[in-house]
């Protein structure tokens, strides 16, 4: 049952780094329960360093909401936004 199905959407830099604007993670990837630092190491083992530099400077949203605490269980069903920093003003 995937009922903690996960997606992950990525934006400007992070996007480039992952090379897709979005991907979904499945139980067998990240089981149920989670945290958003056990996805952070998921993400960046799935793409290589690239993305992993970009992850380590990154904001996130979960179903909208700004999340900073990596330790927190993601809700199922959750959508994950990677915000790299962006330039300009």
């Amino acid at each position: 049952m995937a009922d903690s199905v996960i997606t992950v959407r990525y934006f400007a830099g992070a996007r480039a780094a992952a090379g897709m604007p979005e991907e979904t993670l499945t139980d067998e990837v990240l089981p149920g329960g989670a945290t958003l630092a056990q996805l952070v190491k998921v993400l960046g083992d799935r793409h290589g360093q690239r993305l992993t530099t970009v992850l380590t400077a990154a904001s996130f949203l979960v179903d909208g909401l700004s999340w900073r605490d990596h330790d927190r269980e993601l809700p199922p069903g959750a959508v994950v936004d990677v915000l790299p920093p962006f330039a300009g003003g």
